[in-house]
């Protein structure tokens, strides 16, 4: 008997379902263009370049957690800790493995093979990735030229459609998602998912509370960005506590590993220290998008997150992008048609976006002169 194909052995529809882009090791790009590891900014994931909260560092050197030791799978002190910070029930909060873990819980709980989602690009890939790796169909309404939302041709999408995913702010553009368009998208029958991973650089309020008291809205956050964990993977989701119930019976068991826990629960103790590191990045956007806009040649999009998303009239995307590599500068450029004149730059320190703003204007220069 012949033996097993992974190939034919797939179910169809994974054998065209798109890729997610992740993010280049920045060791092997800092190799490639000849620099100096040490030396690098590294602008391209939206990470928080300030690190984590001195308590959690301090949790991680003296984790005493027996790591031969399953962990809470119930999540008690991890939820109480996110409750404290979000002023909602821990009866409404989910963990997981960060946001990712969490989006895939909810295609595994509620959207399957055949079934639709609506997105608005340009956005997250996740959305569409997860709806390939569960064989669902993406229904796209683009972002108008302004990046702002279609809300009403988002409205006719949802109807019908299983789930609606929007960022707030918008991934890669910066961009609010109107909580009067949540209320009319909720009216369609439609679960609504925002996915606010980057709400705390946002002067917006958050749809947390709205999502532990409400049925057919979720709200994710990520410790990723505002704590400075990504690479810890951790993440929660705000629902009713009657949903929040059938998950915490359907998430994989331990889905939440010991350093992550006590990293998460410490950083929801130093919140104080994390919302003042956050007041800063916000600031130094404010005035990178200020100097930005007084280069005859970019527009920068207005943002309400960690990122600024600009426009280029010389050169494209990836042009911009290698120069800046070769200086040492790492930024995220997306290969897609709206999308391939624009470049997003996370913030960084002051004296790093200071770096930055110099070696933007000298490519400038060799742009137009070369």
């Amino acid at each position: 008997m012949a033996r097993f194909d992974p190939v034919a052995g797939l179910r169809p529809f994974l054998a065209t379902m798109p890729e997610y882009v992740s993010l280049e090791d920045p060791y092997e790009i800092a190799q490639r263009y000849g620099v100096d590891p040490k030396d690098v900014i590294k602008l391209d994931g939206n990470e928080n370049p300030f690190g984590p909260a001195p308590r959690a560092i301090e949790a991680l050197r003296n984790l005493d957690y027996h790591a031969e030791w399953y962990g809470d799978d119930n999540q008690v002190a991890l939820r109480g800790a996110i409750a404290g910070r979000i002023h909602a029930a821990p009866e409404a909060i989910v963990a997981g493995a960060g946001s990712d873990d969490l989006l895939n819980q909810i295609f595994g709980m509620y959207i399957g093979e055949g079934d639709s989602i609506v997105i608005a690009s340009p956005t997250f890939g996740m959305y569409a990735y997860d709806s390939g790796l569960h064989g669902a169909r993406v229904i796209d309404v683009p972002l108008r030229d302004d990046w702002t939302f279609d809300e009403d041709g988002m409205v006719e999408a949802a109807r019908g459609a299983k789930a609606v995913f929007v960022p707030s702010p918008n991934n890669p553009t910066g961009t609010l998602f109107p909580e009067r368009l949540a209320d009319r998208l909720l009216d369609t029958g439609a679960l609504i998912v925002v996915d606010e991973a980057y709400i705390d650089f946002a002067a917006a309020a958050s749809l947390a509370q709205r999502a532990a008291g409400e049925h057919g809205l979720i709200v994710l956050r990520t410790l990723s960005k505002w704590g400075a964990l990504a690479g810890l993977r951790i993440g929660y989701a705000v629902m009713h506590p009657q949903m929040a119930d059938l998950w915490r019976r359907a998430k994989q068991p331990y889905n939440v590993n010991a350093a992550a826990e006590a990293a998460a629960i410490a950083s929801m103790a130093d919140a104080a220290v994390l919302d003042e590191r956050a007041a800063i990045l916000v600031s130094e956007r404010e005035r990178v998008t200020r100097e930005l806009a007084q280069l005859e040649w970019i527009t920068p999009v207005p943002s309400h997150a960690n990122f600024v998303l600009m426009k280029l009239a010389r050169g494209d995307g990836r042009t911009l992008r290698d120069a800046l590599r070769q200086r040492g500068i790492f930024t995220r450029y997306f290969d897609t048609p709206r999308l391939r004149d624009h470049l997003r730059i996370s913030i960084g320190r002051p004296e790093d976006n200071d770096r930055v703003l110099t070696a933007i204007r000298e490519i400038g220069e060799e742009l137009a002169h070369g």
